[in-house]
């Protein structure tokens, strides 16, 4: 029975009842009851009231607890991705990883693309210290960005992927047949290898994979960054932070600085004698 219910329905019983109101004693037949009586009904009535009260209180209190603490929507502090075979940009001998899902409509990532990216790139990926994962993340509300995804993989056929990102970032508009004669050209890409892959169903189920992944994790928005160290074979990422939105150039240097700290090595130990 729903708490409020109960409690209500119990003052409403305690108050027609009377517990001594005049409205109660009018027309009462049965023969009064000693003042102890009385005194004991109305305390046991006061003390299930309060009791009752208690306990919606604590229901109210954990409902709102959990609608100000998204928790159950965040993703998780640590994650182990398998990022087996997957294409990056960056050293092959680079440890440490940043992974990127991202959606080539969305504003934000457009913003961190074209203000954050290249210093992470310039510092980090071409310093040869950290690797670039890009994974796909194209939002329902974008009904362009699934075909960009595309667009980009098709690109990275060629070994374009990289050039395909920042034009597809650059100018976020949408795509017509001049367009993608003209997106060719400015890539050196071969047109109808290009279009061919763009015509079939190539990538679509990556693309839909990499969203259910992300999904999985909770991650539910974009640009999201999940950092950490890649395994010796470098085919899984224990990501240490993950964070949502386009953070700074200084969040993403304290992670990775952090992360690129050589191991302390141990003193020896002074000989004895």
């Amino acid at each position: 029975m729903n708490r409020y219910y109960s409690t209500t329905v119990l003052v409403g019983a305690l108050t027609l009842a009377g517990l001594g109101s005049p409205l109660a004693a009018q027309g009462r037949t049965a023969q009064p009851r000693s003042l102890q009586a009385q005194v004991d009904e109305l305390r046991r009535g006061q003390e299930q009231i309060q009791k009752d009260l208690a306990e919606l209180k604590a229901l109210l209190l954990e409902r709102a607890a959990r609608a100000e603490t998204p928790a159950a929507r965040l993703p998780p502090p640590m994650v182990s991705l398998n990022v087996y075979g997957e294409p990056f940009k960056g050293s092959p001998l680079a440890r440490v990883a940043i992974l990127e899902y991202s959606d080539f409509d969305c504003t934000y990532c457009a913003t961190y693309a074209k203000e954050i990216y290249p210093l992470i790139d310039h510092a980090y990926i071409q310093a040869g210290s950290v690797k670039y994962f890009f994974r796909d993340l194209p939002g329902t509300e974008h009904p362009n960005a699934l075909f960009k995804a595309r667009m980009a993989r098709c690109a990275g056929d060629q070994d374009r992927f990289w050039e395909a990102h920042d034009r597809l970032f650059k100018d976020q508009k949408p795509f017509d047949g001049p367009g993608l004669t003209q997106f060719t050209k400015d890539l050196g890409l071969d047109e109808s290898a290009f279009k061919a892959c763009i015509s079939s169903d190539s990538y679509i189920e990556a693309i839909q994979r990499s969203a259910r992944l992300a999904n999985n994790m909770r991650i539910n928005g974009t640009p999201a960054f999940l950092i950490g160290i890649l395994s010796e074979d470098g085919s899984v990422l224990r990501a240490a932070k993950v964070f949502l939105g386009a953070e700074s150039f200084d969040t993403f240097r304290k992670v990775l600085d952090e992360l690129l700290k050589p191991a302390e090595k141990t003193a020896p130990a002074s000989p004895k004698g």
